[in-house]
């Protein structure tokens, strides 16, 4: 059923605007000052978000409904103000009263700092899940970290990536709510005393710790229509006081402030360097501190209204999303046996039948591992329990399966070697009642080969839930004139129920409409093609086919095929071998992790190879290289509406799912990609007329590592195009300046280095790339392709993935 929109009068609105530029900000009103109005208005919608949520958590109370709390280090949540005006239906009243004010509300909302709790699709799809169980009316609340830098302002140096810190709060922060009364207190460090209580039973006891103080901030979430208000909860680190008056008073200042320091660090920054040990030390400091913060807070709020814990894993529904959030696990068992008194059966019971885990990736870098030792000295009353889950799953792997060494290894929480590693993605798998993977070839990928030991097991807790996106922020929001467009044509119940797009179909031949689609089209490249004017002083044509390629800069996302085409691109018009027929603009975005040397020599050569095609007056009017700097959210949402091509060329069998190429597709662009992720499912959705896929399947992959028959020198002596590529790296064509950079591709592609399969894909993605360009040339067809891309996309909104983790997880408990 779809919600009522709140209604709001011009008025009432001015008025509100003008008591807090008045009360709130000490400001004359009328006012022009676009940040005064941005934070004037903030305040008005959080008073009325204010009143939704003690009305939806009256609610709540009165039906005793279950409560689903989302873990996750990342909610990279973007700017607030646009979307929390669609959602309670006041953007249309607000636009217009500035309007007649003089005011253009886009300037205001520009006045927003991105908030940086996030680095890329793990904290985006956290956001739009927030989004959709607020929408859906489920009592659904995020948990996270309270950062005070986000992982970094992104500038180039010479084509270099140079990292400055991104204090996203060094302004105020409107949304949120302080909750110093609310706040908890965490232990840590300290020593295990190995007691026995009176019936003998052995009885540890952590003693000696320190202890953090963990603050809560509550960011507002609304739901369309603003019946529901639910939020996200941020977890800052304090210390007990402002320093400690002891030390302070036995003469030693500075030691008394080093503490308070040390705790205030801890959510100081999101992605402390984890190539040194005290940035590791700081990450799983980190980790521990949101689980405990967040078990602490679930359990005060479940005992509210309970005297036992019979009923929690009736009332209670924790998801961890990814490993990160692992030590909810052990944390919980501490929780139960430690400070309740469970015994411990009973504790493993409601801890499994409780906690969930979303896997987000096949890569071994983010299957995190953690040293035992560290555990020890960090978390020592965790390390113990975390032994004890083990030696009991053992036990019953080893009365399962007699003799099976081999197996044991291979299943068991704690990796053996020279320093022993917590295995944390098994202790989410053992800890759970539900594992599931986000589309369907991620979710076989994990059956059958990371955890196909633990599926053998419980293949009844493998479930699939394909990712997917908010449309109120990702097409009304983002794009308004395309949904202006769909709302004009098929009607507004698109916004709470995507399927609907489906009625846009019988449209996707009709002349006026895909002509309006198509100015659309034209006019949202108009304003990205200003905005690359603004930044990089580049004039781009609008009308050139722009093939866009933004995400996190990583090899298996493979921007260096990319670059590889383009390059091959280039060289062929130069040397006379092909004319151009279609104008490209080739647009990337996307920051590379500090310590991460291929991804931002990555940057830099997309940087060079720019340089050197937009300088070269021979392809000047065909080709074009953009490098947008700082890629966030809010800088999405203005590529994302213009773009033609989307590139979602990863090497299949890496991508998890994606939420970008769902972006794109809502969007109106058509994709090229590798059947990786959900490019597989949008390949069944959009129909293989209407999307452009290439390359090695992750089967033919797979064959091939274990076979060993990849032999990239017999690529290179058999493709003159591949071959013509890597001697361009390799004789610093892109780098006459700086000789020798760029050799390491050549070296290491040559090398059988490559992990990521470049050179067998580079011919079929020539090839496809051919036919995206002669399907370009016919615009009535490309027109129609785009519009049945849109049609076809509402299988991937994430109230349908919301709704899939509602019926499949958090009301399905298992026991084992």
């Amino acid at each position: 059923m779809k919600p009522t929109v709140n209604k709001i009068s011009k008025s009432d609105l001015k008025t509100s605007i003008d008591y807090h530029l008045r009360c709130s900000l000490c400001k004359e009103t009328p006012t022009k000052d676009y940040r005064d109005l941005f934070l004037s208005t903030a305040f008005s919608l959080r008073d009325r978000m204010a009143e939704k949520i003690l009305h939806t958590e009256q609610r709540y109370q009165a039906s005793q409904t279950k409560r689903v709390y989302y873990l996750s280090l990342e909610f990279l949540i973007g700017r607030l103000m646009g979307n929390n005006l669609h959602n309670l239906g006041m953007f249309d009243v607000c636009r217009e009263f500035m309007a007649e004010a003089g005011i253009d509300i886009e300037e205001v909302r520009e006045q927003e700092n991105d908030p940086g709790l996030g680095n890329g699709g793990l904290g985006r799809l956290a956001a739009c899940f927030l989004d959709s169980m607020a929408t859906l009316d489920i009592a659904g609340f995020g948990y996270g970290i309270h950062y005070e830098y986000g992982l970094f302002k992104q500038e180039i140096d010479n084509g270099y990536q140079r990292e400055k810190p991104d204090n996203w709060l060094a302004d105020l922060n409107p949304w949120e709510f302080k909750r110093t009364d609310e706040k908890c207190i965490i232990p840590i460090k300290g020593r295990i005393e190995h007691f026995q209580d009176r019936d003998g039973e052995y009885n540890p006891m952590w003693l000696d710790w320190n202890f953090i103080v963990g603050i809560p901030f509550d960011i507002p979430v609304v739901g369309y229509g603003g019946k529901t208000v639910n939020w996200l909860r941020l977890y800052g680190a304090g210390s007990s006081a402002d320093f400690d008056i002891q030390i302070f008073n036995e003469g030693d200042y500075f030691r008394a402030v080093e503490q308070k320091v040390e705790s205030e660090t801890i959510t100081k920054m999101l992605y402390p360097l984890d190539t040194i040990m005290s940035g590791r030390e700081l990450r799983l400091v980190q980790e521990y501190f949101l689980v405990a913060c967040t078990l602490k807070d679930i359990i005060r709020r479940y005992m509210k209204n309970n005297e036992n814990f019979d009923r929690f894993p009736d009332q209670v529904a924790i998801q961890m999303n990814d490993t990160h959030p692992s030590l909810a696990v052990a944390e919980l068992m501490r929780l139960l046996v430690d400070e309740y008194a469970l015994p411990w059966g009973h504790a493993w019971e409601i801890t499994q039948q409780t906690l969930a885990y979303t896997n987000h990736t096949v890569l071994a870098e983010a299957l995190e591992k953690w040293p035992a030792a560290l555990l020890e000295r960090i978390i020592p009353r965790h390390l113990q329990i975390i032994y004890e889950i083990n030696r009991q799953f053992l036990e019953k792997i080893a009365a399962r399966y007699p003799n099976d060494v081999d197996l044991l290894q291979r299943m068991s929480l704690i990796e053996e070697g020279e320093s022993k590693q917590v295995r944390m993605a098994h202790l989410a798998l053992v800890g759970s009642h539900s594992v599931n993977g986000v589309s369907s070839l991620h979710t076989e990928i994990l059956k059958q080969d990371n955890f196909s030991d633990f599926y053998a097991l419980w293949p009844e807790r493998f479930v699939n839930v394909t990712n997917g996106i908010t449309q109120r922020r990702w097409l009304l929001g983002a794009n308004p004139r395309l949904a202006e467009l769909i709302t004009d044509t098929i009607g507004d119940s698109w916004i709470t129920d995507l399927s609907q797009l489906r009625r846009l179909e019988p449209h996707a031949d009709q002349t006026v409409f895909m002509d309006e689609f198509r100015d659309i089209k034209r006019a949202n490249k108009e304003d990205l093609s200003k905005i690359i004017s603004d930044t990089l002083w580049l004039s781009i044509d609008p009308d050139s086919l722009f093939d866009i390629h933004i995400k996190r800069i990583h090899e298996y996302k493979r921007q260096l095929l990319k670059i590889m085409h383009i390059v091959h691109e280039y060289l062929q018009i130069i040397r006379g071998e092909k004319t151009p027929t279609v104008a490209k603009t080739f647009i990337f975005a996307g920051k590379a992790a500090p310590g991460y040397w291929v991804a931002k020599q990555i940057i830099k050569l997309i940087h060079n190879v720019g340089q050197v095609i937009n300088q070269d007056r021979r392809v000047r009017d065909a080709l074009k290289v953009v490098f947008l700097p700082d890629y966030s959210v809010s800088l999405a949402e203005k590529i994302i509406p213009a773009a033609d091509l989307s590139e979602q060329i990863s090497m299949a069998g890496q991508e998890a799912s994606g939420t970008g190429n769902m972006k794109f597709m809502l969007n109106g662009a058509l994709t090229v990609g590798t059947l990786d992720g959900a490019n597989v499912e949008m390949l069944e959705e959009a129909g293989a007329d209407n999307i452009f896929i290439f390359g090695l399947k992750a089967e033919e992959i797979t064959d091939m590592i274990k076979k060993k028959n990849y032999h990239p020198v017999e690529y290179y002596r058999l493709f003159p195009e591949i071959r013509r590529v890597l001697d361009a790296f390799r004789d610093n064509t892109f780098c006459p300046d700086e000789q020798g950079i760029f050799q390491w591709i050549y070296h290491r592609m040559m090398n059988n280095e490559d992990s990521y399969f470049h050179l067998p894909d580079f011919s079929p993605y020539i090839q496809v790339q051919d036919q995206i360009e002669a399907e370009y040339l016919d615009p009535v067809n490309w027109t129609k392709k785009a519009i049945l891309n849109v049609a076809r996309s509402g299988k991937f909104s994430s109230d349908r993935a919301i709704s899939d983790y509602n019926r499949l997880i958090w009301n399905k408990n298992a026991q084992s």
